[in-house]
């Protein structure tokens, strides 16, 4: 059965390929010969201010230059993030979309009466993170915890529904040998050709 996947490219150079860019495109080639759905986003490629005030948030309007992502996030089924990890945590670029997009009225709601959280909008919805990073993926995730993927997955992915959450985590990136990124990129290829 074919899935709805959103591709969602975090990192911020797009002036020149980077490992990022090579896992989404097995990533991408995987779902499209297994006959998924496909639209991708590259947020180098897009120009947006960042939020600057909670009333901004909450009364603003969506930049229109990220309408069309909005679109593609209702529209998907499953959605995979690549970034890198910089100073511990996602690109500065990423957080700022996810603040511009996942908006009251979109992301979830808010009644009268109701939860102070608010309603989770975008249930039924699954995700993966790929995350690359210099350091041992194992260092991070045991001894750092993994803190920065563990609070995008449950203050804001898991905040408007989107649930479950999967983990790839790549790390020694800087010193990476050919044998191990064509693993990698293979990996990637089978979790696209089953849209997990």
């Amino acid at each position: 059965m074919s899935k709805r996947i959103l591709l969602i490219q975090g990192h911020p150079d797009g002036s020149e390929p980077h490992l990022c860019h090579a896992l989404a495109a097995s990533y991408a080639k995987g779902a499209a010969d297994a006959g998924h759905p496909l639209r991708q986003i590259s947020l180098a490629e897009i120009d947006f201010p960042l939020l600057r005030s909670q009333k901004e948030w909450e009364k603003g309007r969506v930049p229109a230059s990220l309408k069309p992502a909005q679109d593609d996030i209702a529209w998907a089924e499953h959605i995979v993030f690549f970034f890198p990890l910089w100073l511990g945590d996602m690109p500065a670029v990423l957080k700022g979309f996810l603040e511009q997009v996942a908006r009251p009225g979109f992301a979830f709601t808010r009644e009268e009466g109701g939860s102070p959280w608010g309603k989770k909008a975008l249930n039924g919805r699954s995700a993966r993170m790929v995350v690359t990073m210099g350091m041992p993926a194992i260092v991070y995730r045991w001894y750092f915890r993994a803190h920065s993927i563990k609070s995008l997955e449950r203050n804001i992915l898991g905040f408007v529904g989107i649930a479950p959450v999967h983990e790839t985590l790549i790390g020694l990136t800087a010193s990476i040998k050919p044998e191990d990124t064509a693993k990698w990129l293979g990996k990637l290829k089978r979790l696209g050709f089953r849209a997990e």
